[in-house]
């Protein structure tokens, strides 16, 4: 079955490509999976680009699927040609909303390191100050005790 649906990817893929409908966006066919009986194909695809460019990709690709249907049936050697049906494929939408929250936790971690050198640096100060303080006032006794 993996073979079957490599193979209906791949031709799928080719037969978008052929296709000269200007509302295809940026498109990749990411996988295929077929009914047991090979009479239903589920193709994933993803598109870069707007929520408008991603819904005409979808409807040009609707509006096309009896085109690609031919291309599957005279490039394969299948009992049956798949009744087509195209849904986005979820898993590059969730691959991009996980790298954006990595990138806000790197971030935000960055943010908290900047702060916590900050105030390091601004304790190292005061305790540095506190240590000059310190020993004017031991100066300014010793000064008072020797007169």
């Amino acid at each position: 079955m993996r073979k079957v649906n490599e193979l209906i990817r791949v031709v799928v893929a080719d037969a978008v490509v052929d296709l000269k409908d200007p509302r295809i966006g940026f498109l990749t066919i990411t996988g295929a999976e077929t009914s047991p009986d090979l009479r239903h194909a589920v193709i994933y695809y993803s598109v870069l680009g707007t929520d408008q460019e991603k819904s005409d990709t979808a409807d040009a690709l609707q509006h096309a699927s009896s085109r690609i249907q031919r291309a599957i049936g005279s490039e394969t050697r299948l009992r049956y040609t798949p009744k087509l049906e195209f849904r986005v494929d979820p898993s590059i939408d969730e691959g991009l909303r996980i790298s954006r929250i990595l990138a806000e936790m790197a971030e935000e971690e960055d943010q908290e390191d900047q702060e916590d050198q900050d105030g390091q640096k601004d304790q190292e100060d005061q305790e540095d100050q506190e240590d000059q303080d310190g020993q004017k006032d031991q100066d300014d006794q010793d000064g008072q005790d020797d007169g």
